[in-house]
């Protein structure tokens, strides 16, 4: 694919006149945070030149640009996953777009499956850690990175106390998708540390790093892997629990935001 990626920041830009703020990465049936954003611009990514459209439900594919308690925020409606056939530059590319608009803090957002018990469906889990589970390159065991940004997960643990939401840490275990796991490989990410499992975030979180942006990762656990119960996973499942988890998701967004805010 062919694409300019400072056109793109530039349309949006000229559009919004949207700089040197926060971004948030909304994953599946988590972006209804939006509607609390002050004075919003919305732009279409299908308004954007060259930019490619998400094809699964619960991302809308649109960014939304405004101030939330007066700090400017750029949101994303909408992820690519590396499962609908995209290549990692286009996977990534909304982090490459905010760093073309001096971002220097994002959140990244993810429905995502708990491996463990203890982290029921509707929790919120902060990412201290994650594993890259998908064996592109090779089948060597997946090691676990911890080169989170502690700045940013002190902000979320500051946040969590303010609006008394509670929040789990845990390791993100990211597999390619796009059908669900299975209970061996959900064994095989438990005995690896994996607290959650899910479809994106880490090529975001690994991109964000190489250029130079602080960035941290909050799930909100949708349902139990596979095999901790036994019944079948669906896609509605995921959208139904983070609808209603919205109003906490949201209520810890705004106070993380507020915290990031001081760091502008």
């Amino acid at each position: 694919m062919q694409y300019s990626v400072l056109e793109m920041a530039d349309y949006v830009s000229s559009r919004s006149g949207f700089t040197n703020g926060i971004a948030i990465v909304l994953g599946s049936g988590l972006g209804g945070f939006t509607k609390q954003l002050n004075n919003p611009t919305v732009v279409p990514y299908h308004a954007i030149p060259n930019y490619p459209l998400p094809t699964v439900e619960g991302h809308s594919g649109e960014f939304v640009i405004g101030n939330y308690n007066d700090i400017p925020v750029i949101a994303a409606k909408g992820r690519f996953h590396y499962y609908e056939g995209h290549d990692i530059d286009t996977v990534t590319l909304p982090i490459q777009l905010f760093h073309r608009l001096c971002v220097k803090y994002i959140i990244i957002t993810n429905a995502a499956g708990s491996t463990r018990k203890s982290i029921p469906p509707g929790s919120l889990m902060a990412i201290e850690g994650y594993a890259d589970c998908t064996f592109r390159y090779n089948s060597k065991r997946p090691q676990i990175t911890t080169d989170i940004s502690k700045k940013l997960l002190k902000s979320i643990s500051s946040a969590s106390k303010m609006v008394d939401v509670n929040i789990e840490k845990g390791v993100y275990c990211w597999t390619q998708g796009p059908g669900y796991e299975t209970p061996a490989e959900i064994k095989y990410i438990q005995k690896l540390g994996g607290d959650a499992v899910g479809m994106s975030t880490v090529p975001e979180l690994q991109a964000a790093q190489k250029l130079g942006i602080e960035a941290v990762g909050i799930s909100t656990i949708t349902n139990y892997a596979a095999g901790i119960l036994d019944q079948p996973l669906t896609h509605t499942e995921v959208i139904d629990t983070a609808d209603r988890t919205k109003n906490a998701f949201a209520k810890l967004i705004g106070a993380t935001i507020d915290e990031i805010g001081k760091l502008l």
